[in-house]
């Protein structure tokens, strides 16, 4: 099994972390940098090969995990010259991936099972899997409903659930095949494309331990997490 990871970001939202270190390498607890993790997890499920999409400080990437044979993976590398979006990487790698691989974002923190997201896409036979995690947000306000002048509602600081991509995906290669390597390409970009199509992404639905390590309040939490979540995470290691 492939999987192929964005790596290219700058972490924007993690400054100052990422000044000097790209956000894959960013530390989680004491010991682990995410992309690490996400190594292990990887040979754990049964992938083999990878390819790491590198961008804004990619040779600290390349030096970090090398060849990929610390994990028992062989791993090669692509270079992002200028933003080319989440899934525009790949159109200019296409020629050396399989028809089903595996993408994923290199900053999530997941027990996700990766190799049966990919696995549970190529049974699908569609063009897109999307790993899906339900999500809650807190209103901090009093949220009234109006009709013709009048408030006709009101809830107090309600919480709303939403069902979000957790930033891994299962993809065919023969689903890019039309769009133009070396052009911007973003996953909403590809979704509404797919849907306008009438060819709709799959669901894989999952509940289990999710944090997007992009966003600085996750990020902290995983870090006041770890110790007690490593062996969930980390599991074989």
């Amino acid at each position: 099994m492939h999987a192929v990871i964005l790596a290219g970001g700058k972490g924007v939202r993690l400054l100052p972390y990422t000044t000097a270190l790209p956000k894959p390498l960013v530390p989680i607890g004491d010991q682990h940098a995410i992309l690490e993790i996400v190594m292990r997890q990887l040979a754990n499920a049964g992938f083999t090969t990878c390819t790491i999409a590198i961008g804004h400080l990619g040779h600290i990437i390349r030096a970090y995990v090398g060849n990929g044979s610390q994990w028992g993976m062989r791993v090669g590398y692509s270079t992002e010259d200028s933003p080319l979006g989440t899934m525009g990487p790949l159109l200019t790698m296409l020629d050396r991936l399989p028809e089903h691989f595996l993408v994923m974002n290199g900053d999530v923190l997941t027990d996700l099972d990766f190799g049966d997201v990919l696995r549970y896409h190529e049974t699908t036979e569609g063009p897109l899997t999307i790993a899906t995690y339900d999500r809650q947000v807190k209103i901090d306000f009093g949220v009234l409903t109006t009709d013709s002048g009048n408030v006709v509602a009101f809830t107090e600081k309600p919480s709303i659930d939403y069902r979000v991509s957790m930033g891994v995906y299962g993809l065919s290669r023969s689903t890019l095949l039309d769009y133009t390597p070396g052009l911007p390409l973003g996953f909403d970009e590809l979704v509404i494309d797919l849907l306008n199509a009438e060819t709709p992404p799959s669901a894989y639905d999952f509940d289990g331990y999710w944090l997007d390590i992009g966003r600085p309040d996750d990020y902290d939490r995983a870090n006041a997490e770890f110790t007690s979540h490593r062996k969930l995470l980390l599991k074989g290691a």
